[in-house]
C-alpha cells in the first residue's frame, strides 16, 4: 500500500530491531551550543551540546527545510527513556553521523511529554507502517512535516543478524537521502497516502458508528475481559495467549476498574485479583524498599527486575490504587507503600513552591540501574554481620544475583509475615528490626551519583499527582497528604495558566524562583485538573475547590468539545494545526483525557446538580460506544466514570470505596497541625534617606511529642526550618539567627541530628529601601517552611505564609 518496492521502506525502516548497547560517545563540553540551549525542557538540554544542528519544533525548522529542498529528521523522546540516552550517545553526539544529518536534513527534537499532540500523530502513522511503537521514536517528514517514515532506537552501523545484513543509522541516513534526490515524486505520494491514513485513523475516533447499550451489561463483559487477562501465577494482567511473558507494566487502570466493580456488585473475584496483583508488586523489584515508590515497569513475568526510571504519573496512580485497596481491607502493607511511595514524592518529586517534578531517570553515569542496584558485599560492609545477614535474607540477597549476573535488586522473595514466621518473630518486630537497616542502606545509596532529575511541572500529571494525595488523605484520615495536595493545585492554578486564564501544558522554575511556563494545555490537563480539585473537595470540603473545577470544567467544554459527534479532541480548536487532529481514547500508561473528562463531569455533575456537565459526560461514553463494546480493557477508566454515571444522582457520584470528606469544621483545625507558626513586628529604625532597618520575630509553638529539624538539621537528607522574608520593594540584608538545635544521636547513622521542640523564637533582621525617599511601611511576608515529625510518623513538610504589618 505505502510503496514497500522503495529501497527506504524494504530495507530501511523495517530495520529498526533490538536494541543493542555500546560504549557511550564521550562528551564534548567545549563544544557551542545549538538552538536548543534555549529551550527549558530537560531532555531536550541534554542535547544541546550536540554536534547536530537541533532545532526545536517549530515553524523556523520547516522554512528551513523548504527552502533548502531537505527532508526533516524528527527525533521525539523523553528525559527518563534509557534507549533515548543509548541513541544520544552513539549517534547524536557522534560527529561524524552529526555531519550526515546536518548536511542532509533538517533535524528536530521534541521531547513527547511537552508535545503529546506531535508525538501522537507520528506514532500512529509508525502503526501504521505495521511497526511496534516506542521511544525514541525517529521519522522521516517532508518539509511540510507529513510522514514518510520511520522507526525506533536504531544502532550506528550496519549489523549482521541472522545472516543477513541490518543497516544501521549512519546508512539510513544516506538510502533516505539518496531516494528523496532520486525519486522525490514517489516520496510526495507515499507521504500523502500516510497522512491521509493518520487522519482517516485519528478522524474515525469517536464517530457514532454504532449504538451501544449504556448500562449494567456493558459493565459486566467489561468485567469479564479484564478478569480473563489476569495473570494466575504472578498476579497483574497481561496476555493469555503470550503466556504473560515480556514486560508487565502496572496499568493501574485496571485494577482501578475492577475495585469499582467489587464496589457495585460485592465482586469478590475482582477484590482477591486485585489485592494479589497489590501485595505481588509490593514485593517485587518494581517497588523500591529502601527510598519508597514505584519504577516504569516490570522487565519479566513476576515483577523481580525493574525498568527503572520513575515517573509521576506511575505513582500518583498507584497511590490512588493502594490508597482506595486500604480503604477496603486495612491491609497494613497497603498504608506502609501509601505513605513510604508519599514520601518519596515530598522528597524527590516535590518543587520548593508546591508543583510536582516529572521523573527520575533510569540511568546513572550511563548504567542502567546504577543508583539502585546493590551487592552482598557493599551490604556486609555497611552493617554489621547479624544485620547484613538479615537484610540479605529479607531482600532476596542470599539467593545470588538477579541483576546483570552480579548485581541484586531488593525484592522481597517472600512475604515479610513468612519470614518473620521463618525467624520465629512477629511482623510488627521484624519491620521494627528492619527499620534502622533501611535507613542506613537509604543513607548510603544516597550517597551516590544521582539519576537525573527532570524538572518540568506538567499540569495533567500534577492533577494525578493531587487525586492520590487526595485519595491518600481520606483512605488514610492523614490530613496532611490533603494539604500536600492543595498546595500543588494552588501552584498550577497561579502559575500555569496564560494571560486569559487558561491553563498551559508545562512549567520550568528559573533559578530566581519565576515559573517559566508555555505552551497550550491538552484536553488531558484540563481533564485530571477537572478531577483534581473534585477531589480535594471530597478530602476538604472546600467549596473553593468545586467552583474551581467549575471554571476549568466550562473552560474544556469551549475549547475542546467535539460539538457534532460528542466527546472530546485532545488539542483546543485554536491550537496549533497539525496535519491530523486526533481524540484520544485509549488508556495506556496514563487514563485518556476523554476517560478523564467524563469521570470529572460526572463527578462534578452530581456536585452541582448541573445537568449539562451529566449531559457532556453522556456525549462522552456515546462517543466511545464502539470502544466500549468491542476493546473495553483500552478503556477502563471510562467505564468507571460509566459505572458512577448509572448511579442513581442522589448518591453524589462519589466511590464510596472511601469513606468520604473528613468529620471536622471547615477551618485550619481541620488538619493535623503540631506546629503552629507566628511572625511578629519588633521595632523599625529609619535612616535619614527613609531606609529602614527592621526586627522580626518568628515563633514555632511545637506541640509535646513532636519536633521539627533545626538549622542546620546535621544531615543532609533531612529537611532544615527555613525563613524566608519578601516584600513588594525587595528587603536586603536579610538576616535569620536560627537558634541551635537539641542534638540527638543518630545511632543507625552514626551522626548527630538537631531538632526543635516546644517554643522556638526565631530573631530575623533585614534593611528596607526607601520609597520615593519615605520609609517602606508596606505588609512583608514571611515564609516558614518545616517539617514536623513525631517518632511514629513525618508529616509532609509545611509552607506557612505569614503577613506580618509594621507597627
Amino acid at each position: 500500500m505505502y510503496g514497500r518496492s522503495l529501497l527506504l521502506l524494504a530495507c530501511v525502516l523495517g530495520s529498526a530491531g533490538e536494541a543493542h548497547q555500546a560504549e557511550p560517545a564521550a562528551a564534548d563540553k567545549q563544544r557551542a551550543a545549538n538552538r536548543l540551549a534555549r529551550e527549558t525542557s530537560p531532555y531536550l538540554l541534554l542535547h544541546a551540546h550536540n554536534p547536530v544542528d537541533w532545532h526545536p519544533w517549530g515553524p523556523e525548522a520547516f522554512e528551513k527545510a523548504r527552502k533548502e529542498n531537505k527532508l526533516i529528521f524528527l527525533s521525539i523522546g523523553y528525559s527518563s527513556c534509557y534507549w533515548c540516552h543509548v541513541m544520544e550517545r552513539q549517534s547524536f553526539a557522534n560527529p561524524e553521523i552529526a555531519k550526515l544529518m546536518n548536511e542532509r536534513f533538517v533535524c528536530i527534537k521534541v521531547d513527547r511529554e511537552e508535545r503529546p499532540d506531535v508525538d501522537s500523530i507520528y506514532m500512529t502513522a509508525l502503526h501504521i507502517q505495521g511497526l511496534r511503537g516506542g521511544w525514541p521514536l525517529s521519522m522521516f517528514l517532508l518539509p511540510d512535516g507529513k510522514p514518510i517514515g520511520g522507526g525506533t532506537y536504531w544502532p550506528p552501523e550496519d549489523r549482521e543478524v541472522d545472516g543477513e545484513k541490518v543497516y544501521g543509522f549512519k546508512s539510513i541516513l544516506k538510502l533516505v537521502h539518496d531516494d528523496w534526490i532520486k525519486q522525490p515524486d514517489k516520496l510526495q505520494d507515499l507521504a500523502a497516502r500516510m497522512a491521509d491514513a493518520v487522519k482517516a485513523e485519528t478522524a474515525g475516533m469517536g464517530k457514532k458508528s454504532v449504538l451501544v447499550a449504556l448500562d449494567d451489561d456493558l459493565l459486566q463483559e467489561a468485567v469479564k475481559e479484564v478478569q480473563d487477562s489476569f495473570d494466575p501465577e504472578h498476579a497483574g494482567f497481561g496476555s493469555k495467549a503470550r503466556q504473560f511473558r515480556g514486560p508487565k507494566f502496572p496499568q493501574p487502570t485496571l485494577p482501578e476498574f475492577l475495585l469499582a466493580a467489587h464496589r457495585r456488585k460485592r465482586d469478590e473475584t475482582s477484590l482477591k485479583m486485585v489485592n494479589q496483583t497489590l501485595d505481588r508488586m509490593a514485593r517485587g523489584g518494581i517497588y523500591d524498599h529502601l527510598g519508597g515508590g514505584f519504577h516504569r515497569y516490570s522487565v519479566d513475568r513476576a515483577w523481580k527486575v525493574p525498568h527503572f526510571e520513575k515517573m509521576l504519573y506511575d505513582n500518583a496512580q498507584l497511590v490512588s490504587l493502594y490508597s482506595r485497596a486500604y480503604s477496603l481491607g486495612r491491609d497494613p502493607v497497603h498504608e506502609r507503600v501509601v505513605r513510604e511511595t508519599l514520601d518519596f514524592v515530598v522528597r524527590e518529586l516535590t518543587s520548593p513552591q508546591g508543583g510536582f517534578y516529572s521523573a527520575l531517570d533510569a540511568e546513572t553515569e550511563g548504567e542502567e540501574g546504577k543508583y539502585y542496584v546493590w551487592t552482598a558485599a557493599e551490604i556486609d560492609k555497611l552493617l554489621p554481620a547479624a544485620d547484613a545477614e538479615l537484610a540479605k535474607r529479607v531482600y532476596g540477597v542470599s539467593e545470588g544475583p538477579n541483576f546483570e549476573e552480579k548485581f541484586n535488586v531488593l525484592l522481597l522473595p517472600h512475604s515479610l509475615e513468612q519470614t518473620a514466621g521463618d525467624l520465629g518473630m512477629s511482623e510488627r518486630d521484624l519491620l521494627a528490626r528492619l527499620q534502622p537497616l533501611k535507613r542506613k542502606l537509604f543513607a548510603a545509596r544516597s550517597q551516590r551519583p544521582r539519576p537525573l532529575l527532570d524538572t518540568k511541572i506538567l499540569t495533567g500529571w500534577n492533577g494525578l499527582m493531587i487525586m492520590g494525595c487526595a485519595d491518600a488523605a481520606m483512605a488514610l484520615e492523614d490530613p496532611s497528604y490533603a494539604a500536600l495536595g492543595e498546595r500543588a493545585a494552588d501552584f498550577v492554578l497561579k502559575n500555569l495558566r496564560s494571560a486569559d486564564g487558561r491553563l498551559l501544558r508545562t512549567c520550568t522554575l528559573m533559578p530566581d524562583g519565576r515559573a517559566d511556563s508555555k505552551l497550550n494545555a491538552y484536553l488531558e490537563d484540563y481533564a485530571a485538573m477537572v478531577c483534581a480539585l473534585v477531589w480535594l473537595h471530597d478530602a476538604t470540603g472546600k467549596q473553593r475547590w468545586v467552583d474551581e473545577a467549575r471554571r476549568l470544567a466550562d473552560a474544556m467544554l469551549e475549547h475542546y468539545a467535539d460539538k457534532e459527534a460528542g466527546g472530546f479532541f485532545f488539542t483546543s480548536h485554536d491550537h496549533e494545526k497539525l496535519f491530523a487532529r486526533a481524540k484520544d481514547q485509549y488508556d495506556g500508561a496514563t487514563p485518556s483525557g476523554n476517560s478523564l473528562a467524563a469521570l470529572g463531569l460526572t463527578r462534578l455533575a452530581a456536585k452541582t446538580g448541573e445537568a449539562r456537565y451529566r449531559q457532556a459526560a453522556e456525549g462522552t461514553f456515546k462517543s466511545t460506544g464502539e470502544l466500549l463494546k468491542t476493546s473495553p480493557g483500552s478503556a477502563t477508566t471510562m467505564l468507571r466514570a460509566l459505572a458512577l454515571w448509572l448511579e442513581p444522582q442522589d448518591k453524589g457520584g462519589k466511590e464510596r470505596s472511601l469513606d468520604g470528606p473528613f468529620k471536622s469544621k471547615e477551618d485550619s483545625s481541620r488538619t493535623m497541625e503540631p506546629v503552629k507558626a507566628a511572625a511578629a513586628f519588633k521595632s523599625q529604625k529609619v535612616d535619614g534617606d527613609g531606609r529602614s532597618a527592621v526586627t522580626l520575630e518568628v515563633t514555632l509553638d511545637i506541640e509535646k511529642g513532636w519536633h521539627v529539624y533545626a538549622n542546620p538539621a546535621g544531615e543532609g537528607s533531612l529537611i532544615p526550618t527555613t525563613v524566608a522574608v519578601s516584600a513588594a520593594s525587595k528587603p536586603e540584608d536579610v538576616k535569620v539567627a536560627f537558634p541551635a538545635g537539641k542534638a540527638r544521636k543518630d545511632d543507625v547513622l552514626g551522626e548527630t541530628i538537631y531538632l526543635y521542640e516546644g517554643r522556638i523564637v526565631i530573631p530575623v533582621t533585614l534593611r528596607r529601601p526607601a520609597v520615593d525617599g519615605k520609609p517602606d511601611n508596606s505588609a512583608l511576608e514571611v515564609t516558614v517552611r518545616f517539617q514536623a515529625c513525631s517518632d511514629s510518623q513525618c508529616l509532609a513538610p509545611r509552607t506557612v505564609k505569614l503577613k506580618v504589618e509594621p507597627k
